[in-house]
């Protein structure tokens, strides 16, 4: 591994030969530390991966295998009869949500629960609360108050964290005007249509003030798993 003297000499050494090396053991033994050392290392950068975009590359999946099918058929139509909140929470129930607060997407096969009066400036809560599901921001309407409703799901702590976090919303993109989303709330169910999808800077906070209309506004992080762009999804009351 060290050699000394002569290996070559123009002129004077054949043109083809072999050298043979003979690295001391503490040579062999570190070059083996290395290899180990550099095959460990990518094998948990490949776990790390799998672990951060299984989520979103599950959705990506599902969507292209069962299209919007998988959760359209069990969205009820029929006005509600009976018992308005049995029946809502009966209803909201097979999305596998509550009736409390939630939100069904069945153009994408979303559904979550939804965290109410979250703070959109302080990562330490809306982290926490998008643990559990989408989050409302702190500050905006509810369901029915007749002004801006928004919901979130989107992270800016790290490259792992956006990943996982917004897979909620990660198929927001594939919405269009027209499509439907269903809102459940104190034992009633909202329904709206999207009519506009757009992309803003991730500064851009106008969207959260109030217009004297009621709007549902769904927001994630654009292109999905950073935090570049704001990808917003606009929708009114049917």
């Amino acid at each position: 591994m060290f050699p000394r003297g002569i290996i070559y000499q123009k002129g004077i050494s054949p043109k083809k030969g072999e050298i043979g090396l003979h690295p001391t053991f503490l040579v062999r033994l570190g070059y083996l530390a290395l290899r180990g050392v550099g095959a460990g290392l990518i094998g948990a950068v490949t776990i790390a991966l799998i672990f951060t975009y299984a989520p979103i590359i599950k959705e990506e999946i599902s969507f292209v295998l069962l299209g919007p099918k998988k959760i359209a058929s069990r969205v009820s139509w029929e006005p509600l009869k009976a018992d308005p909140g049995s029946l809502v929470r009966e209803e909201a129930g097979r999305f596998g949500v509550g009736a409390y607060f939630s939100i069904v997407i069945p153009g994408i096969g979303a559904a979550s629960d939804v965290v109410a009066n979250v703070s959109t400036s302080d990562p330490k809560e809306y982290l926490a609360a998008l643990e559990e599901g989408v989050a409302h921001a702190r500050g905006t309407y509810f369901p029915g108050q007749g002004e801006t409703v928004f919901l979130f799901a989107h992270s800016t702590d790290s490259p792992i964290n956006i990943a996982r976090y917004n897979a909620v919303f990660y198929l927001l993109r594939k919405l269009e005007p027209g499509d439907t989303i269903i809102v459940f709330f104190a034992d009633k169910k909202y329904t709206y249509e999207v009519t506009e999808k757009l992309v803003t800077s991730a500064s851009d906070t106008s969207w959260l003030a109030t217009t004297g209309e009621e709007r549902l506004i769904l927001q994630t992080c654009d292109p999905p798993g950073t935090t570049f762009r704001r990808l917003l999804i606009v929708a009114t009351p049917i």
